[in-house]
């Protein structure tokens, strides 16, 4: 401990001991407030099952606290497994699929790309960027993998390894699986 530092913690300690200052003061907030009140976290996330539903879109949001994915789908919200990997790889071939960004998501639909009597429902116009996502806080891309008996995946590309949430939203013919990623812990 150098001079500088001993004069300034030791009348502390002298204090804190005397009772003259309060504990509470003396000890930094350990739990801040959480980020845009998100208590989501970076772990897997994995339900349902496999529907025959088709995906019809994807797109992205950009909001105050995350960027949002949505994938559209005909009929009945699917099952999904969404989660952080080392390397993003194909579903059916099983090479990596480079992506953008300091983590990488894959994201597992489990409905096809393509209807029932096996034409497409959705080809994206580049699957290397499915959507734009230039200007986002955390998205970096948004990448198409295939859709592969009855599933289909993206890698997503974002910043860093960030909380993330995934939900499913249900009309009356129609449904969607959200992913957001949140710009910070």
């Amino acid at each position: 401990m150098t001079p500088t530092q001993s004069a300034v913690i030791r009348p502390l300690l002298v204090a804190l001991v005397a009772g003259t200052i309060p504990l509470a003061a003396s000890t930094s907030t350990a739990a801040a407030a959480p980020y845009c009140g998100i208590h989501w976290g970076s772990l897997a996330k994995s339900t349902g099952t496999l529907l025959p539903g088709p995906i019809t879109n994807v797109r992205t949001g950009r909001h105050a606290c995350y960027d949002r994915l949505v994938v559209d789908l005909r009929g009945t919200a699917p099952g999904y497994t969404v989660k952080y990997v080392n390397t993003f790889t194909g579903q059916a071939s099983g090479l990596p699929i480079p992506l953008r960004g300091g983590a990488k998501i894959s994201v597992t639909v489990m409905a096809p790309a393509y209807t029932p009597t096996g034409s497409a429902s959705f080809v994206p116009t580049n699957p290397a960027e499915v959507v734009d996502v230039a200007g986002y806080s955390t998205f970096r891309q948004v990448r198409w993998d295939s859709s592969f008996e009855g599933y289909t995946q993206l890698g997503l590309g974002v910043r860093a390894r960030l909380p993330f949430r995934v939900f499913r939203l249900q009309d009356a013919s129609t449904s969607r699986l959200v992913i957001d990623v949140a710009h910070r812990w």
